[in-house]
């Protein structure tokens, strides 16, 4: 009874990308996402083979980036982000990226963005990590994970207090 009125926080939940392993943003291979210095984050290593990559939010795609390793997008709650799939993929000029969404375009954590052939990037000497940075946090947010290790797409796997 005592805790009946207390008000629910707010939070933005965070979901993965598709099935791998999950990697704290600080161990991510690229100084500027493991420093911090886009945002807070986290990562997921994709299996190998063709991958279906989900969004991590609900909201909607914001801007796709004409080399197809990006997508920015936007929280229902006004927060903002970006899913980088692989490190230095912007020199495979679109090679290995299926894009599946339009810009503007309402998205959840069963919304398919792309297909990203892992194969293919592994042997263009290329990262494999799907990045989720979210770029606009206030000071006192930060990502929260409740998993580690293996994850499914789809999985919520952490959050963001509002």
């Amino acid at each position: 009874m005592f805790g009946l009125f207390k008000k629910k926080k707010k939070q933005v939940e965070l979901f993965s990308v598709c099935n791998g392993t999950f990697k704290p943003i600080e161990k991510v291979n690229d100084t500027v996402f493991a420093d911090k210095i886009m945002g807070d984050g986290f990562a997921v290593t994709p299996v190998d083979g063709k991958v279906q990559v989900n969004s991590p939010i609900k909201g909607k795609v914001m801007s796709i980036f004409p080399t197809k390793h990006a997508i920015t997008f936007v929280t229902d709650e006004g927060i903002e982000g970006l899913v980088h799939m692989g490190i230095d993929t912007v020199a495979l000029k679109g090679d290995g990226f299926t894009i599946h969404v339009e810009e503007g375009q309402r998205v959840d954590e069963h919304t398919l963005l792309a297909d990203m052939d892992v194969d293919f990037i592994t042997e263009n000497g290329k990262d494999r990590d799907i990045i989720i940075v979210f770029t606009n946090l206030a000071d006192n947010q930060k990502i929260a994970a409740t998993q580690s290790g293996d994850v499914k797409k789809a999985q919520l796997i952490g959050n963001i207090d509002l």
